[in-house]
């Protein structure tokens, strides 16, 4: 993995993925204690910055007869889309207990979807049996070079919004699964001011465990949140050490911490957040740092009404 990967992303993106919005609101720096700066990728297509990888990836496949992918919903539907529109059919490889609005919107892409019990099934044997028997091209939702790449475009424009916000200097908090975002986006930033650190729920906190240990740790099988997005049983084999050389110490926020978040970003920026691309800001929010400025990023938005409305339920 380099700069020029992410680079040649780039130019493969353009007039493709949307370059989306930094957001700042007054209110909301007065409730932090100091400048937040929100990348919006819930605005980009599909509703995730998962787009980026999933067309990243594809655009770069040569005499693929289909594509396969295991998501819990986002990298489902970047996947999804990316392959429609380079007219190749695409299986997903999606939990049941998935939300009902990640699954409608997967089928709704044309995807096939197979469906697993994340508790008790492998979707990555899943996934690599049906590739192998149906001659599909597996793209892997973070441990994949060329998705790598595509999430780094994410970093290009945070360091180019960021220099035209007057910001030479800041954390730049990111909501991190598997560490796919995280990992691009610290390289896209190397040699920057600008320090990545990744944020996940306090049950699922494996990416900042391991920086401490020095290792790939993974989480209990008994864990539960409400931030599908991000749960994965560990950080990535191609992600993590790229954490380990860029990024600063992990941070950990609540579930419901993640659920007032996406409230305050909906009363204060107007946009939709779904709990696992909320993770962000609610670090930033409720776990301070020394930093006078972050930067977050607001990862998803494809979040179930009953969700959002028990978010709001907290102001």
């Amino acid at each position: 993995m380099n700069i020029e990967m992410i680079e040649a992303a780039a130019a493969r993106a353009r007039g493709h993925v949307r370059r989306t919005p930094l957001l700042s609101s007054g209110l909301l720096d007065a409730l932090a204690g100091r400048r937040i700066l929100v990348k919006a990728e819930c605005l980009q297509h599909t509703g995730s910055f998962k787009f980026r990888g999933g067309w990243s990836a594809v655009s770069a496949l040569k005499g693929a007869q289909g594509v396969i992918a295991y998501s819990s919903g986002n990298h489902a539907q970047g996947v999804s889309l990316a392959a429609r529109m380079h007219g190749l059919p695409a299986v997903i490889v999606m939990p049941k207990d998935a939300p009902a609005l990640k699954i409608a919107n997967t089928r709704a892409l044309g995807a096939e979807i197979v469906f697993y019990d994340r508790h008790a099934d492998s979707r990555e044997e899943i996934g690599e049996r049906i590739a192998t028997e149906r001659g599909l091209t597996m793209i892997r939702p973070y441990d994949d070079p060329w998705v790598v790449a595509g999430q780094g475009t994410c970093g290009l424009e945070i360091a180019e919004q960021a220099a035209e916000a007057g910001v030479t200097e800041a954390e730049v908090i990111v909501c991190c699964g598997g560490g796919g975002l995280a990992a691009g986006t610290a390289l896209a930033l190397e040699g920057s001011k600008l320090r990545v650190r990744t944020a996940e729920p306090e049950l699922f906190d494996d990416t900042a465990r391991s920086l401490i240990a020095g290792e790939r740790l993974g989480n209990p099988a008994e864990a539960r949140s409400i931030c599908d997005a991000i749960v994965t049983p560990g950080p990535g084999e191609l992600t993590f050490p790229i954490l380990q050389r860029l990024a600063g110490p992990g941070l950990v926020a609540s579930d419901n911490e993640a659920l007032r978040a996406m409230a305050l970003a909906f009363q204060h920026l107007k946009i939709v957040m779904e709990p696992g691309g909320a993770i962000a800001l609610a670090a930033a929010l409720f776990r301070p740092s020394e930093a006078d400025t972050v930067i977050v990023t607001a990862s998803g938005g494809n979040v179930d009404a009953a969700m959002f409305a028990r978010a709001l339920g907290t102001l």
